[in-house]
C-alpha cells in the first residue's frame, strides 16, 4: 500500500501555466499520476498539454476543479505571496490532501491557513516541501522519480535533499519504499513527523521507516517519544545540522537552535532511547536497515 497519495489520487495543479508548475506537472504525468485538471485564474477553458500531446483542462478556481474533473489532491506552485491563499482556496473547495511546494510562504499567513485546513478536515503537506512520492503509484511535487523502487520502507524527512540521500541509499543497496515524504523545514508545517508515523503504522506493508530530522525545534523529539509508546516497526534515525552553531539558522527557516532542546546531540539522544538506530552519516542508513530488516 502507500499513505496519503496512490491509485485513487486524481491531482489538481495550482499554477499549472507557470514554469515549475507546468515543467513538474510533465513530470508526474510521465510517472503516471492522473493530473486531472490544472488551476491558473484567467485561463480557465484553455488546456495543458502533457506527455504524447495528453491534455489537461485548466480552470478558474479549484472549486471548478473539484466538481467538473474529480480532483481530491492539489499540489501548489505558486509565488510564496500567493501561496497561502491558494492553500485556503483548495481546502475550501473539499481538497482532502494538499502538497504545498511553494518556499518562503509568510509565517503569520500559515498561521491562519492552517487553521482553515484542519477545520475543513483537508491534510495540508508543507509549505516548503519537497512533496511525496508512492513508488509505482503516484508522484506529487519535485521528488526524483528515477531514484525510488517500489518495497517496504517509509520514509519521512524534513530536508529535501536529505530525502533524497536517503532514498538513494535505499534504492541501491536494494530496499525500496512503500512512501517516500518530505515534510518541509519551515517552522509551522501542515503534517509532522507523528503525523506520518501514525499513517505509516497502519499501512500493513511498511515494514520499517527512515526518519530524517534536523536541528532545530522539538519536533524531533516528540516523534522519538511516539515511535517508543506506539511503533513496533524499526526506525532508523538520523539527525542534520550535527556542527551547526548555536543561534545561526541553517538553511531552512526552522533549523536553528534556540536552547539545548534544538541541538542534534539532544534530539539523537532521544532517537537512541526511543531505541532508533541513529546513523552518524546519511551514507549509513542503508546498511542499518538492512540490520533492522534481517537482510
Amino acid at each position: 500500500m502507500s499513505i496519503f497519495v496512490g491509485e485513487s489520487t486524481r491531482l489538481v495543479v495550482q499554477g499549472i501555466t507557470g514554469r515549475d508548475g507546468s515543467f513538474h506537472t510533465r513530470q508526474m504525468m510521465e510517472y503516471g499520476t492522473p493530473v486531472v485538471a490544472g488551476v491558473t485564474p484567467g485561463k480557465g477553458g484553455q488546456h495543458f498539454e502533457g506527455p504524447d500531446g495528453k491534455k489537461v483542462p485548466i480552470f478558474n478556481t479549484v472549486e471548478d476543479a473539484v466538481q467538473k474533473a474529480g480532483a481530491n489532491t492539489s499540489v501548489i506552485y505558486v509565488p510564496p505571496a500567493f501561496a497561502a491563499g491558494a492553500v485556503l482556496e483548495a481546502a475550501g473547495a473539499g481538497i482532502e490532501f494538499i502538497v504545498c511546494i511553494t518556499e518562503g510562504v509568510p509565517v503569520q499567513e500559515m498561521t491562519r491557513g492552517l487553521a482553515y485546513v484542519r477545520d475543513r478536515g483537508s491534510r495540508l503537506l508543507g509549505p516548503n516541501c519537497p512533496g511525496i512520492i508512492s513508488p509505482g503509484k503516484a508522484k506529487v511535487g519535485i521528488l526524483p522519480a528515477q531514484i525510488v523502487a517500489p518495497g517496504p520502507v517509509g520514509v519521512i524527512s524534513r530536508s529535501g535533499t536529505l530525502t533524497y540521500e536517503a532514498v538513494v541509499q535505499l534504492t541501491d543497496a536494494g530496499i525500496g519504499q512503500t512512501t517516500c515524504i518530505g515534510i518541509g523545514g519551515d517552522p509551522l508545517i501542515g503534517t509532522n513527523f507523528v503525523d506520518a508515523l501514525e499513517a505509516f503504522k497502519e499501512d500493513p506493508e511498511t515494514e520499517a521507516i527512515v526518519m530524517i530530522g534536523e536541528i532545530g525545534g522539538t519536533d524531533e523529539q516528540e516523534a522519538a517519544d511516539w515511535v517508543k509508546a506506539n511503533l513496533e516497526i524499526p526506525v532508523v534515525g538520523f539527525i542534520a545540522g550535527q556542527t551547526a552553531p548555536p543561534g545561526r539558522r541553517m538553511g531552512h527557516a526552522g533549523a536553528i537552535i534556540s536552547g539545548s532542546a534544538g541541538t542534534a546531540e539532544e534530539k539523537i539522544r532521544s532517537f537512541e532511547e526511543a531505541g532508533i538506530a541513529v546513523a552518524k552519516r546519511p551514507v549509513e542508513i542503508a546498511e542499518l536497515m538492512k540490520d533492522a530488516l534481517g537482510i
